[in-house]
C-alpha cells in the first residue's frame, strides 16, 4: 500500500508551498525524511526530527534522525511508517535543521494500492517556492516573554540596582 501525504511548509506568507508526496506505508521515516528534504531542495545534511501530532497540531512523540541518548527516543531509520502512521493518526510535524527552524506539516491524504511501473517514493505534485531563509517562528514562551512586565532591556541593568561587587 501507498501513502499519499501533503507536506506543507509552515510560514506565514500567504503563499501556499507545499509538496505531494507518495511512498509505502513499509518504508521508514528515515525515507520520508530524505524524499521531503530533496522535493523542497534541502541537502539532507542538518538534524532533523518528526514528531506525532493530533488534530490541533500539537508536538507528541519524537522520531529523530539521529540518537540524542533521549530515554524512550524512536530513531527515523528503526520507525517504520505503517507502525506510527494510520487512518486514524495522520498527522506529523517535521523540523529540519534545529537552528533555522524549517517547520513543516505532513498531514496523509490517503492510502492507495501501488502502482504498477511507478518508483516510490514519488513526487506527485509541487507548489510554490521555497524561501531563500527559513521563516521566521513565534514560540509561545516568546510571546509570554514579550507581554510581561519583566521584559528587560540591556539598555535597564542600571535601574536594576544590582551590587557589581556582592561576593
Amino acid at each position: 500500500m501507498i501513502y499519499r501525504f501533503r507536506v506543507i511548509l509552515d510560514h506565514d506568507n500567504k503563499d501556499d508551498i507545499f509538496r505531494d508526496i507518495e511512498i509505502r506505508k513499509t518504508d521508514t521515516f528515515e525515507d520520508l525524511h530524505n524524499t521531503i528534504t530533496q522535493s523542497f531542495g534541502f541537502e539532507g545534511s542538518e538534524m532533523a526530527s518528526f514528531y506525532v501530532s493530533n488534530d490541533q497540531w500539537e508536538q507528541g512523540q519524537e522520531i529523530a534522525l539521529f540518537d540524542m541518548g533521549e530515554p524512550d527516543s524512536q530513531m527515523m531509520n528503526e520507525t517504520i511508517l505503517e507502525d506510527v502512521v494510520d487512518e486514524d493518526n495522520t498527522k506529523l510535524i517535521y523540523i529540519y535543521d534545529f537552528l533555522n527552524m524549517w517547520t513543516f506539516l505532513v498531514e496523509l491524504g490517503e492510502i492507495v494500492e501501488e502502482a504498477h511501473g511507478t518508483d516510490y517514493p514519488n513526487l506527485l505534485f509541487v507548489c510554490g517556492q521555497v524561501p531563500t531563509e527559513a521563516p521566521e517562528k513565534q514560540f509561545e514562551a516568546d510571546k509570554e516573554y514579550e507581554d510581561s512586565e519583566a521584559s528587560y532591556r540591556l539598555d535597564d541593568y542600571d535601574e536594576l540596582n544590582f551590587d557589581e561587587h556582592w561576593n
